[in-house]
């Protein structure tokens, strides 16, 4: 049967129709594109410039080629760094997942309240800058609560923010708090997607609860996790606030993380040129670490027939 045909005014009309919509898309899309190029891409570009060069701001950038990758090579700090937010960004995303999946799980069986479910967004909701400063201040050796409970209650106290061994998981455990109820609402949204059925068979073969959570629930939750765990780790190696509040990088750079050294060199020892190039390697770590999880993931890949 062949299809009818369309006359030569029909098809003029279409064709001035979808140019007109092109249009109204294109000066919507405008703000958000010029934004986009002018505080994204602009500024990319200079970075990218700016680490082949020697460029501390009150002098104009002088070309240096390699000069800063090779020095960052041989920079022990960068290493210690990279280090240090490995060990942050491991203890950060396993806590928080772990934690935000089971607060997902509890949300959806345990309760239908609008209300109980929202609260566990309360945390995210708060500044960072706030969320850090008031566990500084509860955490505190001499007058924070946690310490005059733990020394109540007969306990040593702990410098959470003063010790080498404690920093770093400190810091994790503010973070966790902070982002677990965003994370979970992630993994919420997931579990609706998940069809009711495929519970419904498996409790007529008799499985357990905890059967179901590792043979249904999180093999059909895999491209969601893979999202979340892109942009929970994109976000681990981008921690700035907490520390430059509670720590500045101390004690001994235990808490020297890339970011903010990268931001110390910048706007601390006006080294753009060389804080440029460790953006652009973070840039490329950042890049090289979601091109994996994605690849371990099977991110576009789903369980469910």
């Amino acid at each position: 049967m062949s299809s009818p045909t369309v006359s030569a005014p029909t098809k003029v009309r279409r064709h001035a129709v979808n140019n007109r919509q092109t249009r109204y898309a294109l000066i919507f899309l405008a703000p958000a594109g010029i934004g986009l190029i002018m505080f994204y891409v602009v500024p990319a570009l200079r970075g990218l410039y700016f680490s082949f060069t020697d460029y501390a701001v009150l002098t104009p950038p002088t070309w240096t080629g390699m000069a800063n990758y090779q020095r960052l090579i041989e920079d022990p700090l960068f290493w210690n760094s990279i280090k240090v937010t490995l060990y942050y960004v491991v203890l950060n995303i396993g806590f928080q997942t772990i934690i935000a999946i089971l607060l997902a799980v509890l949300l959806q069986r345990l309760t239908s309240s609008t209300l109980i479910r929202g609260m566990a967004l309360l945390p995210y909701f708060i500044a960072n800058v706030v969320v850090a400063l008031v566990w500084y201040f509860m955490m505190d050796y001499q007058i924070g609560i946690v310490n005059v409970v733990m020394d109540g209650i007969g306990l040593d106290r702990v410098a959470f923010f003063g010790e080498s061994a404690w920093a770093i998981p400190t810091v994790a455990f503010i973070n966790v708090w902070r982002h677990m109820g965003y994370t979970a609402l992630l993994v919420f949204a997931g579990l609706q997607t998940i069809n009711k059925s495929v519970y419904e068979a498996a409790d007529i073969d008799g499985a357990g609860e905890v059967r179901k959570f590792f043979s249904i629930t999180l093999p059909l939750l895999r491209p969601v996790l893979a999202m979340v765990l892109v942009v929970t780790v994109t976000g681990s190696f981008q921690i700035f606030d907490t520390v430059a509040i509670t720590t500045k990088g101390g004690p001994i750079n235990a808490t020297r993380v890339i970011y903010y050294y990268i931001w110390d060199l910048a706007f601390g020892q006006l080294d753009f040129g060389y804080a440029s190039a460790l953006a652009m390697v973070l840039f490329v770590l950042l890049f090289g670490v979601t091109l994996i999880q994605l690849r371990l993931m099977r991110a576009n890949e789903s369980d469910e027939l």
